[in-house]
């Protein structure tokens, strides 16, 4: 069992250096140049232009990071309602929905009693960030 390990290994060793002697002698002939050739520019730069230009893309930039801030924001919020509603023992967090959009959250979905519902809202409205909670639960009868 160990002869036949050991030759394995060997087998195996032998095969990887004949491998890479091979790759590496075929690879020769094809080998790129290690220098880029320098790109020139010819003509005027017209800075203003340049500078105007950049401003655009870094007005983009910071409107983007706000919209993708705002966005995180809410989906922060509503991940810790929905938290908050499943460590709650009153209420059933599976049957309730929550949707937070530019800090106002909406709770829609169907509860079981009206008890339930002013927890589920009352949850909402302590979490720091809410603006607003719009109430679209309704109560099974």
């Amino acid at each position: 069992m160990l002869r036949a390990l050991v030759k394995l290994v060997l087998v195996v060793i032998v095969l990887v250096g004949i491998g890479g002697a091979l790759l590496g002698w075929w690879g020769r002939g094809h080998e790129r140049p290690t220098e880029t050739p320098a790109v020139g520019t010819s003509g005027h730069v017209n800075t203003e232009r340049a500078r105007a230009v950049g401003a655009q893309v870094g007005e983009k930039t910071a409107e983007a990071a706000n919209a993708a801030e705002a966005a995180l924001g809410d989906a922060a919020l509503t991940a810790k309602i929905k938290s908050k509603m499943a460590l709650d023992d009153q209420v059933k967090a599976r049957a309730i929905d929550v949707t937070t959009t530019n800090h106002v959250v909406t709770l829609s979905g169907t509860v079981s009693s009206s008890a339930e519902r002013d927890r589920a809202l009352r949850l909402a409205r302590e979490t720091s960030g809410v603006t607003e909670v719009v109430d679209h639960l309704s109560v099974r009868r």
